[in-house]
């Protein structure tokens, strides 16, 4: 299963040779607009091949796209046929609509027009029907900018518009969007990461911030954020103080950074009341600032240029840069990022994604930029993201969204992680918790064993004992060629509820077993079943190392509440989850009355709270 990361320590170590990051995409290529399907981004132009057995697309950026069985789209290099006589003179009919364009199949006396909407004519021009329109809104959401009518069938057609692409195969009178895995999501940048019970976010021009909500499993969905808001705000306020259009900011408390279209930066040490210039103008737009609250006086900038410094960096508030770029390609850079730990700096580029080491703090000088490997698809990056404890890195590609992998820095050393969500917490006895960095063939405290459950070459799982009584211990794990000696505390209990890398939660119904998500909600009166970890002992004892018993497992002896939205649940058992090792159920009952929607649900034991999660509810 698929867990989330939290550090609790750990022992950098270096690792000459690294696997390539296993990158997981994260949602897919579309957007809920309420339209006939899932919307995507601006499609130019949409045309089939000769025979119809292939369709084409350019979108806004200029690449072309193609598919033959409209689910899976590959790289094109079709070039689009000239459009037809545009701006017809007026149709008897729609003398009140522009019309863009008409299409006439071959040997048919069909006739199609398009603009603002969707018109069908049977009889030459004569009469036409209105195939788009509903309550006086397109189905489509757009205007029509281009329409394709398949040589096979002139029922077949396929429009495109500024919400991407829309197949007919009865002429209009319904609509299907084939953008669901088209690569053309218009996100700009990353606004948030997977936190509790929020997903992934994402800004996208004309619609504000999409989230792929933990447990979506159809497309991203447009909501409020008060943070990109307030980021707009006093990225307009910059600009009215320092004349110039800001492109960038950051903040390490008090300490602010402003970037401009022009190149120029400045720097304010009383939260942006005063500023002072820390660089000139040189032309290049900044596009990325970066900078850590625990070190305000260190600053990245990613500057958009095909030559000279695309990476900057300050370590002492802005008094001056340091070109970092080195041998990095000469691309634009939209974005940076910094593990200041191990002095990774991560940049999205033009070329995709690139890494390098440096000492950040000393100013030394940047060693060479590698690129980062793995399953990505070969285009621009646009934004890049450490989460929280600098374990998962999050990059936004352009058209493909969001992808995410273990931090490549991460696996150059051995470090002690929750098993289940993404808050830092205590261990305790007979929880899960993983170690990134490599496969562990041992770990002890003095003279306990923590089993080994699971390893690969990149993480491992480990047990702790149920016989752990110590508040802090030094846990030393044997990995072949390296060891790591980790302190790590330990607590009655810790409880926590597992999330996948998108913070889904291992939420199950409990009596169908079905995994509940977006698609699949609980519903009023049912029982939930909560896999977690670190509810400390049960009774009766239960041996380390061994996976719970199918038929009457082992009980906690500690407490347990849940909570939905705040308010108590029944909670009608809480055990060692049946055939896993490390992982606990707690069963809870759902009111008889819910409201419909999205709710957050947590447990407590000893008073102590779990990570929130997402549920949704039906009643």
């Amino acid at each position: 299963m698929a867990m989330g990361w939290l550090a609790l320590g750990g022992l950098a170590l270096a690792q000459p040779a690294r696997p390539a990051p296993d990158w997981r995409r994260v949602g897919n290529s579309a957007v809920e607009l309420a339209l006939a399907s899932p919307a995507s981004g601006p499609v130019e132009r949409v045309w089939f091949s000769e025979d119809g057995s292939r369709l084409f697309l350019r979108v806004a950026s200029g690449r072309v796209l193609e598919t033959a069985d409209f689910e899976h789209w590959l790289p094109g290099r079709a070039t689009p046929p000239p459009r037809a006589e545009e701006g017809a003179p007026a149709i008897t009919g729609l003398a009140a609509e522009p019309v863009r364009g008409l299409r006439a199949p071959a040997g048919s006396a069909r006739l199609y027009a398009y603009g603002n909407q969707l018109h069908r004519s049977d009889d030459g021009g004569l009469t036409w029907t209105d195939q788009t329109a509903h309550n006086g809104k397109s189905v489509l959401g757009a205007p029509i900018t281009d329409l394709a009518v398949s040589a096979r069938d002139p029922e077949e057609i396929v429009a495109a518009n500024a919400f991407g692409v829309w197949r007919s195969l009865d002429g209009g009178a319904s609509w299907t969007g084939l953008n669901e895995s088209l690569p053309n999501l218009p996100a700009q940048r990353l606004s948030a990461l997977p936190l509790g019970a929020s997903g992934v976010r994402a800004v996208v021009q004309g619609l504000g911030v999409i989230e792929w909500a933990p447990g979506e499993k159809r497309a991203w969905r447009p909501v409020a954020d008060s943070g990109v808001e307030q980021e707009a705000a006093s990225r307009r306020a910059a600009s009215r103080a320092l004349g110039a259009e800001i492109t960038a900011l950051a903040a390490a408390g008090e300490t602010r950074y402003a970037g401009a279209a022009d190149g120029r930066l400045w720097v304010s040490l009383d939260g942006g009341r005063n500023w002072r210039p820390s660089r000139p103008a040189d032309g290049r737009p900044v596009e990325g600032l970066f900078a850590d609250s625990g070190n305000p006086r260190l600053a990245l900038a990613a500057v958009a240029s095909d030559g000279g410094p695309r990476v900057l960096r300050t370590v002492n508030a802005g008094l001056f840069w340091e070109d970092l770029s080195a041998d990095l390609p000469p691309v634009a850079a939209h974005a940076v990022t910094a593990d200041l730990p191990s002095g990774t700096v991560y940049v999205a580029t033009d070329r995709g994604l690139f890494f390098t080491r440096a000492d950040l703090l000393a100013a030394a000088p940047a060693t060479s930029w590698s690129q980062v490997g793995g399953a990505l698809p070969a285009t621009r990056a646009l934004d890049v993201k450490l989460d929280r404890e600098g374990n998962q890195l999050f990059v936004l590609v352009e058209g493909y969204g969001v992808y995410t992998a273990l931090a490549p820095h991460r696996l150059g050393s051995l470090r002690v992680v929750n098993a289940a969500d993404f808050a830092q917490r205590p261990a305790a006895p007979g929880s899960l918790l993983s170690i990134l960095g490599g496969r562990v063939r041992t770990a002890r405290a003095g003279e306990l064993n923590f089993p080994v459950v699971a390893a690969s070459e990149t993480e491992s799982q480990i047990q702790v004992p149920f016989e752990v009584r110590d508040r802090l211990i030094s846990l030393a794990l044997d990995a072949g060629a390296r060891s790591a000696l980790v302190g790590l505390p330990v607590r009655n209990v810790s409880p926590a509820i597992f999330v996948d890398r998108e913070g889904t939660p291992l939420v199950i119904n409990g009596d169908n077993g079905v995994l509940l998500d977006a698609m699949n909600p609980a519903y009023s009166g049912s029982r939930l079943h909560i896999l977690c970890t670190g509810l400390g002992r049960v009774r009766p004892e239960w041996p380390t190392g061994v996976a719970a018993p199918l038929e009457n497992p082992p009980q906690v002896t500690a407490q347990v509440r849940a909570f939905l939205d705040s308010e108590p649940l029944e909670v009608t058992r809480a055990v060692l989850a049946p055939g896993y090792v490390g992982l606990y159920l707690v069963e809870v009952r759902l009111p008889a009355v819910v409201n419909r929607g999205p709710a957050e649900l947590h447990i407590q034991a000893e008073e102590l709270a779990s990570n929130g999660v997402r549920v949704y509810l039906e009643p």
